[in-house]
């Protein structure tokens, strides 16, 4: 166990984070620990020096104080106090993380920021690059993408972005961390589309009271096909009838074992023009041990169903870094995909969250072993020259904790076929109104200076029996009616 002895316990959580980047999945401690890391911080004179030791060696961080808002001083302190602990343990390590002291999610707002402080997108590059230690290749894949969210970044100050999330699985897998359940008899089915449609309901008037519109709408999960055709038609029917200004509908067909023709056309009557095939793997043996239920064959003739229906934008998932897989099966699965040359294609690096039964595999049970962090940034590189080789174009990118090889999850596109929805979502420039259970909305005040969140319960029973009360969190943060929204 690792303790740190810092004058900075309110960046407890930040400064853990920065120690995971060279210990991995390391537990820390404020009040124990036989390995001290010691922090002390002074402000003389109008310059802020940050001083961490450990084993005999320091590392220190001096600038000039900064005179801002309380909310400014506070993120300009905790960059710093991060900074110089991740100087000390690069320098105690020699490693040399790929997107250097960086450890958000979103190291594109990084770059963002530096645009409207006055760069061009080079010299933003450049910046992110310097400051925060982020290796070339990494910079360049955060101008790359700046270069594809272009023009469609942003949404108008009265639109909203919607999800919609379907909680149910013909099974879990092995990774997953997501509000979810098993489909089971499908017996909850229908009390959770009847609860659905009524924050559907209450959420159209609450939408029009505030004078605001729908921009893109995306219905997630859990697997949306997982469930009966007649239930998603009903979601569907009353999603479209309730925001009918949608440019962009997306419903994440997912899991191919879930795709049949009956839903496909469904699909097709409602104008859903962007789904999902997500193999994730085409290697047969990964899948059953990450508990797909599915082979490859089915992933090639669910993908062929729906083109010869019409679906002319497919998205497809592949994950790097599964348990057990070798640089060459990641090979494998890339040249299947080229070969059926989907519209996009979403790379994830493989996130082993707490809450997965893969956790326990690999951290408990003693099961397979997570691919090391050369073979998953060998598979993650590959991937990008690959598809960009191929006219695809990187156009959004975010990271999670516990990720392998402390990498990122990119989306890449064909030129006109980025997802709206995702880049106002990831880059948390549109406001997302969010139904169903574990949904989170989030909503953007002052052009996003300020952003509140409304979050519904995962409990899918629970979301059934409090649905009213989810969409009344919904009004108290956006409306701002002063009714608590937690």
């Amino acid at each position: 166990m690792i303790r740190l002895i810092t004058d900075a316990p309110q960046f407890f959580s930040d400064l853990g984070d920065v120690l995971r980047l060279f210990y991995g999945d390391v537990q820390i401690s404020l009040t124990e620990g036989d390995t001290v890391f010691e922090h002390r911080f002074t402000d003389d004179g109008g310059v802020w020096t940050d001083r961490w030791a450990h084993d005999g060696r320091a590392h220190t961080l001096s600038r000039p104080a900064f005179d801002g808002t309380p909310v400014e001083v506070k993120r300009l302190r905790k960059r710093q106090v991060k900074l110089c602990l991740y100087d000390l343990l690069k320098d105690l390590t020699g490693a040399q993380p790929p997107w250097g002291s960086l450890t958000g999610i979103r190291p594109t707002r990084l770059l963002y920021e530096a645009m409207e402080a006055g760069d061009t997108l080079p010299q933003a590059v450049e910046t992110v690059q310097s400051a925060y230690d982020v290796s070339p290749e990494k910079a360049r894949l955060l101008g790359d993408i700046a270069e594809m969210q272009r023009g469609i970044r942003d949404a108008r100050a009265d639109q909203f972005d919607l999800y919609i999330g379907i909680p149910f699985c013909r099974t879990r897998c092995s990774y997953c961390s997501f509000s979810s359940g098993e489909l089971g008899d499908g017996r909850r089915v229908g009390p959770y589309v009847d609860a659905l449609l009524r924050e559907i309901a209450l959420c159209r008037d609450l939408m029009s009271e505030a004078g605001m519109t729908l921009r893109a709408g995306y219905v997630g999960g859990g697997t949306p096909t997982a469930i009966p055709c007649g239930e998603l038609s009903r979601i569907l029917d009353a999603a479209q009838a309730a925001f009918p200004t949608a440019v962009e509908w997306t419903v994440e067909a997912g899991r191919p074992d879930t795709i049949d023709r009956e839903k496909l056309v469904m699909l097709r009557e409602h104008g859903i023009g962007r789904i999902s095939v997500n193999p994730q793997t085409f290697n047969d043996e990964t899948l059953r041990r990450i508990g797909r239920a599915h082979t490859g064959a089915e992933t090639l003739a669910a993908y062929q169903l729906a083109r010869s229906l019409g679906f002319e934008d497919i998205n497809m998932d592949l994950i790097a870094a599964l348990p057990g897989e070798t640089v060459e099966d990641f090979r494998h699965t890339l040249d299947v995909v080229q070969g059926l040359r989907p519209d996009s294609v979403t790379v994830h690096s493989l996130a082993i969250k707490r809450s997965s039964r893969l956790h326990e595999q690999l951290t408990v049970a003693g099961g397979h072993n997570q691919t090391h962090a050369e073979g998953a940034a060998q598979m993650i590189d590959e991937a990008r020259q690959r598809l960009m080789a191929d006219g695809y174009r990187p156009y959004y990118l975010y990271r999670q904790k516990y990720m392998a090889g402390n990498l990122e999850n990119v989306g890449y596109a064909l030129p006109g076929k980025a997802c709206l929805y995702n880049i106002g979502n990831m880059e948390e420039t549109v406001s997302v109104l969010a139904l169903g259970a574990g949904a989170i909305s989030k909503w953007l005040f002052d052009r996003a200076l300020r952003i509140e969140r409304a979050p519904n319960v995962r409990n899918i029973d629970e979301y059934i029996a409090r649905v009213d009360e989810m969409a009344a969190r919904k009004r108290a943060v956006i409306l701002q009616t002063g009714v608590s929204a937690v």
